[in-house]
Order: C-alpha cells, then structure tokens, then sequence
C-alpha cells in the first residue's frame, strides 16, 4: 500500500493539473476550487493551472460556438503542454466532480498507472458497456482503439500524446466541416478519430469512476431558454446545486 496522501498521488502521475476555465464562469471556477479541497490541492498550487478557455465569435463549421471554444481550449492545453516540456498532464473541465470516495483511491490508482504503458487516461470507464473489457484487478480498463468514447472532464496525456494529437487537431481546423480526413467536429469525437488512426495511443480508464461532471449549465451546448434569462440562470444554477 501507498503511504503517499492523494494529492500527492495525483501529482506524481500527472505532474501538472489544468483546469480549463472561461473567466466569466466564476461559478464552475468556485465549485472545481471546492474539489481540488478534497485533495487540500487549491487553484494557487504551483503544479495546479488555470486555462483561460477560448471563446470564439463563431461556430465556423463545429456544431456550435462551445463546441469550437472546447476543442480550441483543449488544443491549447497540449499546445502549452508541449512548450513548457511537461511530461504529462491532468486536464481538468472546470465541471468535473470527484466521484464519492474517489479521493482515497488515488495513491492505487497511481501505482497502477505507473506500473503500465498508457499515452491517454480518462477517469472513467467508458459509456458502452457492451463493447468495454472488463476492468482488471486495479480497476484499469484498456480501451479498444476504435471504441468511441465522451467525457474529457478528467483526461490524462502523456507527452507522447500531445506530440501526435495536437497537430492533428491543428490540420482539422483548416478542413471543411465533414472532411473524410478529419474536420472541425466535437474535442471529444476528434480524439476518437486520432485514437483509432494512432492505435498506438495507449488509452486506459477506471472502474468504478474517478471522476463525474457536476450538474451546470453548459458552454457547449446551446443553452435552454431559462439559462438565456438573467434571473432564471440563477434560479437554475442553484436548482443544479441541490443535485
């Protein structure tokens, strides 16, 4: 057994946590600050970042404006990955969760994780349990290279998976929307895409989660007629927070 306290753990396998953020949403910037507590990790930590989420005016071929902006920003997070020579990295979503008793189970989680070769690591264990192996004695799941998978709110990558991914995803921004090759489409379908033509790309997740996304109000997708109303957004908002 690991004698190492969870956030310890967590930054020995990842080395650096980011957590992408648009600034205008202090509130998922107040509720994932309340989740790296559980770790008595904070936003001020020297290996814990926040990442400005991009924005853009326009959905330019992507399935909407969030869509654009997540793949932007993940895009920039290996970018900086990449420049500041990390060796791995822990991108968190700024709505992610800690699943309930996950914390404890981070220092096996990371004895796990060093003991195999792995390029890419979700904190959770897929969404088609028909087609997912079943997870081995450590809860480690080896995922098939041409199995789809959602949810980047916990994605672990490796140098190595930075090197292949982000210019790829570079070159599917300069494609027509639909190209066979690869164009603007959601982060977590073009990761999809890279990882059945990199089979290579090593990518492992857990069972039972690590990790959820917490109830919010989305960027991503289109919001519903009372997130489009100041004072039904924060009704809303707190209705979420009761979840």
């Amino acid at each position: 057994m690991s004698d190492r306290s969870p956030s310890q753990a967590l930054l020995d396998t990842f080395h650096r946590v980011v957590v992408i953020n648009l600034p205008e949403r202090a509130d998922r910037r107040r509720g994932i600050a309340q989740e790296l507590a559980k770790l008595d990790l904070s936003l001020d930590h020297p290996q814990v970042e926040l990442f400005a989420a991009r924005r853009p005016d326009s959905a330019a071929g992507f399935p909407s404006i969030g869509a654009h902006g997540a793949f932007l920003s993940h895009l920039g997070v290996m970018e900086r990955m990449l420049a500041q020579g990390w060796p791995r990295c822990l991108v968190l979503e700024d709505d992610m969760g800690f699943a309930p008793g996950a914390p404890p189970r981070l220092p096996a989680l990371a004895e796990a994780l060093a003991a195999r070769d792995w390029q890419i690591f979700y904190g959770h264990p897929g969404d088609m349990p028909e087609r997912t192996p079943a997870p081995d004695a450590d809860g480690i799941i080896a995922f098939p290279a041409d199995l789809g998978l959602i949810q980047l709110h916990f994605l672990g990558l490796t140098r190595a998976a930075a090197e292949t991914v982000a210019p790829e995803l570079r070159l599917m921004l300069t494609r027509p929307a639909g190209s066979p090759k690869g164009g603007p489409m959601h982060v977590d379908g073009a990761l999809n895409v890279l990882r059945a033509r990199y089979p290579a790309l090593t990518s492992l997740g857990i069972a039972p989660e690590i990790a959820v996304q917490r109830a919010s109000r989305s960027d991503i997708a289109e919001a519903r007629w009372f997130d489009r109303l100041p004072g039904l957004r924060r009704v809303s908002s707190a209705l979420r927070g009761l979840r």
